[in-house]
């Protein structure tokens, strides 16, 4: 374990002999409700073995999200459309900027453990930042991964990443979203994540510094994903339903 959480072996989750992930990155700014029909049709489809598993890379508009522990006083401007959606979590911010990865493996094939494969996606985030030298980190009462900031003050902290998952017949979708460059002032409109301790804030890689761009942070993601789930494929981008 580590702060309370459980330590990931890297074998856990490699994918199958004969499977090689799809890696798909958007080219368009695709809308909420687009996506999560996407998620849907493909999840279907890889539960009743008729199509890959699918790492599926994008951004999105401005917009709040609600999971299934959101609570209505969590939105304090309503500046941006608020979707309720399935997935694990509060409410939390997309917006351009920030690249969101969408993750669609069958964990009935690989490990039908949910905590186990949310220390996987936090896995996978700590080493994509380490690519960049940002050591991100776990914490036991705080889902995400989390940056120390000590020339905010004693014991600050500010989170780079979110998760938030769901699964169906033990395939996930939803999945990741980490803070490139996003405007930060459309956090300030919610409760992130339901956290009010004024310790805590949001961060991104451009905040912190460091002039990376999305193409950067995709290939670091690729190969980060590669080390903890196994081999992907990448493919064409799509601008239509992918089944």
């Amino acid at each position: 374990m580590v702060n309370g959480r459980e330590t990931l072996d890297l074998h856990a989750f490699g994918a199958p002999a004969d499977n090689a992930v799809d890696w798909q990155i958007a080219d368009r700014p695709v809308a909420y409700p687009e996506a999560v029909a996407t998620m849907e049709t493909r999840v279907a489809a890889i539960a009743a073995g008729d199509a890959p598993e699918l790492v599926w890379l994008l951004e999105h508009p401005p917009l709040y999200t609600s999971g299934t522990s959101g609570k209505s006083s969590d939105l304090l401007d309503s500046r941006f459309p608020l979707f309720a959606t399935g997935r694990g979590g509060q409410v939390t911010y997309h917006g351009p900027g920030q690249r969101v990865a969408y993750v669609m493996l069958d964990l009935k094939r690989r490990r039908p453990d949910v905590r186990a494969f949310v220390a996987g996606l936090e896995e996978w985030i700590i080493r994509t930042l380490a690519t960049f030298n940002v050591k991100g980190e776990r914490r036991e009462d705080r889902v995400g991964v989390w940056v120390k900031r000590p020339d905010k003050g004693p014991g600050h902290e500010d989170k780079i990443a979110a998760i938030g998952v769901r699964l169906r017949r033990w395939v996930s979708f939803h999945g990741i979203s980490l803070n490139v460059e996003p405007d930060l002032s459309h956090f300030d409109a919610i409760v992130p994540c339901g956290v009010t301790d004024p310790r805590y804030g949001v961060t991104s890689l451009v905040d912190l510094g460091l002039p990376v761009t999305m193409a950067d942070v995709d290939v670091a993601l690729r190969q980060a994903f590669e080390e903890v789930f196994g081999p992907s494929e990448l493919r064409l981008p799509e601008t239509a339903t992918m089944a």
